[in-house]
């Protein structure tokens, strides 16, 4: 017998043995299997804190089947340009239905990669090859590992599922909002890395698509920084930040669109601050506190983004002489900083242009403004809170200490962005502080600029086969091509890629 049981409550300081305890007496027998569906904390009442479990349980023991992939025979090669979450999670489908995809990644392996982030940060002397945006992993191997996600598809099971099976703790797999971290994450990504190589996949690490060879509305070839091979299979899944190759397949025929997007800053409080506002003042023993706010009091929406509680904000450019944000956590989330990103709505009329790759030119020009005015060498602007409402200029910080690395210069936000964007998050900071008390605090840290907050572009695709419009062999897929907001939703695209090219191999 199995039974599910929903809304079972339990406080902070109860452990979680007590589950079976309570299942037992609702099961009216011994309980011999019990599975966490889902654990999300309940904090609308601060003198009521609690943890609220979905759970499965059952008087026998119960070992979940195995799903079962088909597999295609004599299967063709699949060549995957990038090894971010839609890269990976293709290969990993692919490689269930007998497939020995080939993952071609301009950065390098992510020990390596880790080595070179930590320099730049230290000397502010970038590789553009191996940085937070390329390299293994992609992005979000350096963030906070987030992986909730808005959509709503099957396969994010099986993306949650994956990431624990390759290392992550195991909670990712139930908890309502779950974080790898990025020191965790670094670890699952090379265990991934193993998995495909020891099925028969191959990585060619620091080689960079460079063009696609396509003949009579097919592709036939394509070219890389080591040279040109027949290639009658290729996945995009480039990332948002490959900018060149955007360029690259525009100019080789492949229908883009411009993709509205977001901008803004990082913001940073004291974690104890956010702690305080949001759980009152007995939150220990509870996880770093987090938040998601939305305001409307302009006429352009502003929110949070990629909030990383007990983290720290990182240099994210991925081109010499432009500034880019990002916030990174790792699991423990034990810094003494929390930060997100505030990020004002971009609209189409913003780019002043209907070409395409608009998107891109209008986050280059905010990237460099902010270089050009913190003074070069990576440093980034910042501006207290406090300041950037009353239209002053910043001199010293308060117990707000920032942590981008590798140096930041007070610059007033209006000096980099647009007035519509400074316009808008000056109406949103007070909204939001409302709802979040003290998140418009004096002393609270704006850094500059957030501009990668997704994709400016889509390559449009159609829909049954996920090929791109009119040319056979090319696949768009993840946050880069406009498909995806995260690790778990472009990890899903890529899944979904995998499950278009076995069915169409499968038909032929």
């Amino acid at each position: 017998m199995r039974k599910t049981f929903t809304g079972i409550r339990l406080r902070p300081h109860q452990k979680e043995s007590a589950l079976k305890t309570l299942c037992e007496k609702k099961l009216r027998a011994p309980c011999r299997y019990l599975r966490i569906l889902k654990k999300s904390l309940d904090a609308r009442d601060k003198s009521d804190i609690c943890w609220v479990y979905s759970v499965e349980c059952g008087t026998e023991p119960y070992i979940p089947p195995a799903p079962a992939f088909e597999r295609v025979k004599d299967a063709p090669e699949v060549v995957i340009a990038g090894t971010g979450p839609a890269g990976l999670f293709c290969a990993l489908r692919l490689i269930e239905s007998g497939f020995r995809p080939v993952l071609l990644e301009r950065g390098k392996r992510v020990e390596e990669r880790a080595a070179d982030v930590a320099a730049f940060m230290k000397t502010g002397v970038l590789d553009p090859s191996s940085n937070i945006q390329f390299g293994e992993g992609g992005a979000g191997a350096f963030s906070d590992g987030k992986l909730n996600t808005q959509t709503n598809d099957a396969r994010n099971r099986m993306v949650l599922d994956t990431f624990v099976r390759f290392g992550a703790p195991a909670e990712v797999g139930y908890l309502g909002k779950p974080h790898v971290g990025s020191d965790n994450l670094k670890k699952v990504v090379a265990n991934i890395r193993a998995h495909i190589e020891a099925c028969g996949g191959v990585f060619r690490f620091s080689e960079q698509l460079t063009d696609v060879v396509i003949r009579n509305g097919s592709l036939e070839k394509i070219v890389t920084t080591r040279g040109e091979q027949e290639c009658r299979r290729l996945v995009l899944a480039v990332g948002h930040s490959a900018r060149d190759t955007f360029d690259m397949l525009l100019s080789r025929g492949l229908r883009m669109e411009q993709k509205e997007f977001a901008v803004g800053v990082r913001i940073e409080h004291l974690q104890s601050a956010v702690g305080r506002a949001q759980y009152g003042t007995g939150y220990a023993g509870l996880p770093a506190a987090d938040y998601k706010l939305v305001s409307h009091a302009s006429d352009r929406a502003v929110f949070t983004f990629c909030m990383c509680p007990g983290g720290v904000v990182v240099p994210a450019a991925s081109e010499e002489g432009g500034v880019v944000t990002n916030g990174m956590s790792d699991f423990a989330r034990a810094g003494r900083n929390a930060n997100s990103a505030l990020v004002v709505q971009v609209r189409r009329e913003d780019f002043q242009s209907e070409h395409p790759l608009a998107g891109v030119a209008f986050q280059r020009k905010l990237e460099r403004a902010a270089f050009a005015a913190a003074g070069g060498g990576s440093r980034a602007p910042v501006q207290l809170v406090g300041d950037f409402l009353a239209g002053k200029e910043s001199y010293y910080f308060g117990e707000v200490q920032p942590t981008y690395l590798p140096a930041t210069s007070f610059v007033p936000m209006q000096a980099i962005f647009p007035r519509a964007v400074t316009s808008a998050l000056q109406a949103a900071l007070p909204d939001m502080n409302a709802r979040l008390a003290g998140f418009a605090a004096y002393e609270a840290v704006l850094t500059g600029v957030e501009s990668r907050t997704s994709s400016p572009v889509r390559i449009v695709r159609e829909a049954g086969t996920m090929q791109a419009a009119g040319i056979a062999g090319i696949y768009p897929c993840g946050e880069g091509c406009g498909y995806a907001g995260g690790i778990t939703s472009a990890a899903a695209d890529g899944i979904r890629t995998a499950e278009a090219i076995v069915a169409e191999c499968l038909r032929a």
